[in-house]
């Protein structure tokens, strides 16, 4: 077993920006022949802003998730701000504390208030209840990130939510794709996307709202393009395309039509790109099966996992020492999510209503998430896999 003498911090921490510096990397997006071709035609025709790309790609997300609408945007923090804003939400949205910092974020932007909910321990999401006791007269929302690529048991919450009358909104950053019992991630609630280059498919930058509320995505489209409706008459009988008038104070949250062109090739090899991270995770679980001090990812009846990431628990205070030791080999291991929100100084600094977080607290010390990325190869994975053996064994 190696000591934290063994593996000393190197003199530059590995980061994905300067490969050079690593064996492997955290993770790496699928850019292939037809992506680049994609983007240099739209680079030539000089319709590279908003064009019709766009609308195609909100069209076949749609399709892929079940949904009859979308409406593309810059990010998925804009997609999740975008909902709570236009649907009117400024009381209380019960948020996980375990995620992104942009979630809560979102929330407080739009003019809500967080309250933080603790987690399943052995999905990491959010269950039905654990939201249960944070339901009160203030509450107006929930929102649900499936972590890492697995859904949480979104028939369960959705049941809660209309019981209250609460928003459902699912962040699907980490799980396009993804299925559990049947349902598709972001079908059920109103699905927010990221398109970031860590993710499932990649737009360089880009997000996704895809709901089956026409109403909901009209409103939406008007927000992100400055509170304008297109195309709309302002004197309501003569249509002059030159006039536009807001409806809103809405922002420019668009994505353009040169990075929807790269998510129409990515999304038609999304299926393909999960099953070769379903494939890492297997091999990875394969390796990692009889080391002791850690506990593989646990993945619920019913659950297609997609494997946005592949996230460790490691157990008796040797996360740091296991991090360390990846760092120093050249492996670009991270960490998702240390410090929860809630003791994020400026949430630290509130007083949000939350509950005990006991499982939060235990989680964020232990979770460590090792690369994996649809090229990532059985030499990548053996090689991960012989250090977390050789710090533990």
């Amino acid at each position: 077993m190696s000591t934290a003498t063994d593996c000393p911090l190197p003199p530059k921490l590995p980061s994905d920006s300067s490969p050079a510096a690593i064996q492997v990397p955290f993770s790496r997006p699928s850019i292939e022949d037809d992506d680049i071709r994609a983007v240099e035609e739209v680079l030539r025709s000089g319709w590279i802003a908003y064009g019709p790309h766009v609308e195609r790609l909100e069209q076949a997300l749609a399709s892929y998730v079940g949904v009859p609408y979308g409406v593309t945007l810059n990010s998925c923090t804009s997609a999740l701000e975008a909902v709570l804003q236009v649907s009117g939400i400024r009381g209380e949205v019960v948020v996980p504390s375990f995620t992104w910092v942009a979630v809560a974020n979102a929330v407080v932007n739009a003019g809500a208030v967080p309250v933080f909910a603790d987690i399943d321990e052995a999905t990491f999401n959010l269950t039905a209840d654990s939201l249960r006791t944070l339901i009160g007269p203030g509450t107006e929302a929930v929102i649900v990130p499936h972590y890492g690529g697995q859904p949480a048991d979104i028939a369960g919450i959705k049941q809660l939510c209309d019981q209250h009358g609460l928003l459902l909104i699912e962040d699907c950053a980490e799980t396009l794709g993804g299925t559990r019992d049947g349902i598709v991630a972001g079908s059920s609630g109103i699905g927010c996307f990221s398109f970031y280059p860590t993710k499932a498919i990649t737009t360089a930058m880009g997000g996704a709202v895809l709901s089956r509320d026409a109403a909901l995505v009209a409103k939406i489209r008007s927000y992100a393009t400055h509170g304008l409706r297109t195309s709309t008459p302002v004197n309501g009988s003569v249509h002059r395309p030159w006039e536009r008038a807001a409806e809103m104070p809405g922002r420019n949250l668009r994505m353009p039509n040169l990075l929807a062109a790269l998510g129409l090739t990515q999304l038609a090899r999304l299926d393909t790109l999960n099953e070769l991270r379903r494939s890492a995770a297997r091999l990875y679980d394969e390796l990692l099966a009889d080391v002791p001090g850690i506990v593989v990812p646990s993945v619920a009846p019913g659950v297609r996992h997609v494997y946005q990431m592949y996230s460790l628990r490691v157990l008796d205070g040797q996360r740091e020492r296991m991090l360390r030791c990846l760092w120093a080999s050249g492996i670009n291991a991270n960490i998702h999510f240390d410090p929860p929100i809630h003791r994020q100084p400026w949430y630290a600094e509130r007083d949000f209503r939350s509950i005990e977080l006991p499982v939060t607290e235990r989680l964020s010390g232990e979770i460590l998430t090792l690369p994996i990325f649809p090229s990532m190869t059985r030499d990548d994975i053996h090689t991960v896999a012989a250090v977390v053996r050789k710090v533990l064994i």
